[in-house]
């Protein structure tokens, strides 16, 4: 077994950034699989900008109350049973969804009044994408997942989850943000085996439009 006592002194070794910001709990990890799967996750997500860390639930509320609606960030879960929560502001305004992980994926907690499947993926990145509108369009023209919403029960509603725009803690760089621009062109991400190894690498180091 794994936990996070283990995870700062793993680092010194690791192939990731020294100062990878971190949970601040013990968590206990199923094998090696699923360690190695959140922290590649807490690498993207700290390139991504929109990872904001060990806030409370209070501070995400009140950071995204005068946001527009579908407006999110991801944060460190409250709950020491968990490692993230997806904030994000509704019409209802803001709810904060627990990101459960499995061993080798990452999905929204299920509703008991849900019956829909929920998707796993392993990067949360990918999560958020695929509740992207722009990811349904896309997925909805070779007719794979048209008219599929995911639906957030709270206090007796039905609200739709629909993310539109992070709440960015950080500047981009230029790079960083051109590689955002590559990932959501499919035609150029599909031939990245023709392009420079160092480009390549650059590429796979963060693989999410967003």
């Amino acid at each position: 077994m794994v936990t996070h006592s283990k995870i700062y002194t793993a680092m010194s070794s690791s192939p990731f950034d020294s100062n990878m910001r971190l949970p601040h709990r013990y968590k206990t990890f199923s094998g090696k699989t699923q360690y190695q799967l959140v922290i590649a996750t807490i690498h993207k997500l700290q390139e991504s900008g929109f990872y904001w860390g060990p806030i409370s639930g209070k501070e995400a509320n009140a950071m995204l109350s005068t946001e527009t609606s579908g407006t999110f960030l991801i944060r460190d879960s409250s709950d020491n049973r968990h490692l993230f929560t997806l904030s994000v502001k509704t019409e209802s305004g803001t709810k904060n969804l627990r990101i459960q992980c499995d061993t080798a994926s990452f999905f929204l907690q299920t509703d008991p009044k849900s019956i829909q499947s929920v998707p796993h993926f392993d990067c949360i990145l990918k999560l958020v994408h695929y509740y992207m509108p722009q990811s349904r369009a896309a997925l909805s023209v070779g007719n794979t997942r048209s008219g599929n919403i995911y639906y957030i029960y709270s206090g007796g509603e039905k609200i739709p989850l629909e993310l539109l725009k992070p709440l960015s803690c950080s500047l981009s760089t230029l790079q960083h943000l051109c590689r955002k621009t590559v990932n959501g062109h499919l035609d150029i991400s599909s031939k990245r085996d023709q392009l420079p190894h160092p480009l390549k690498e650059f590429l796979q180091e963060y693989d999410a439009p967003i």
